[in-house]
């Protein structure tokens, strides 16, 4: 199995985690823009090759992760939405994170701007929510923390704004699994 992808991505980082859960054996390779614009039809990493097998999105690649383990991937709607959820505050994030790159900011397009408002509203929403303090997380939660953390490593968000989510994570980097794959140790 061959998960391509870069250490500082938050969406190869969920899948390197339920790879290292899983005691999953697999090879590594790091791949940049100009590698994923040739290797895959997203452009984008991770993708996936195991055998006849070739996924190209992180959410098919965890499913496909989880299902060689007969483990659920968002077992339930409320899950998934949260999945959802999480996803679109880290894509929002991220294009804006790379848009800055290229000195395109929010006062540049007030749709920049509305992307902006919307990471604030779904860490305002996640934040009010009671969150689990167990070993056990769901993808969901796993999407959220690998966003939270990638965000803050990013110095994208200020999670002192949101206390709830605060602790959530830093429950999260008490778990080796989750520690262990931070972009910073890469």
């Amino acid at each position: 199995m061959k998960l391509f992808g870069s250490y500082t991505s938050p969406y190869v980082r969920h899948c390197r985690i339920v790879l290292a859960q899983n005691n999953d054996t697999f090879e590594f390779i790091p791949t940049d823009y100009s590698q994923s614009a040739q290797q895959s039809p997203t452009q984008r990493v991770p993708f996936l090759h195991d055998g006849d097998v070739q996924l190209t999105d992180s959410a098919a690649i965890l499913r496909y992760l989880r299902e060689r383990h007969q483990q659920p991937f968002c077992d339930n709607v409320a899950d998934f939405d949260l999945f959802c959820l999480a996803n679109t505050a880290l894509d929002a994030t991220v294009n804006l994170f790379l848009l800055e790159r290229d000195n395109i900011t929010t006062k540049d397009s007030p749709y920049l701007q509305r992307q902006y408002d919307r990471i604030h509203t779904i860490l305002k929403e996640l934040n009010e929510r009671d969150w689990p303090e167990t070993n056990q997380y769901s993808d969901g939660q796993l999407r959220l923390a690998c966003f939270l953390s990638w965000a803050q490593f990013r110095e994208r968000i200020q999670l002192a704004e949101y206390p709830n989510l605060q602790q959530f994570l830093l429950g999260m980097n008490n778990q080796p699994w989750f520690a262990n794959t931070h972009p910073a140790l890469s």
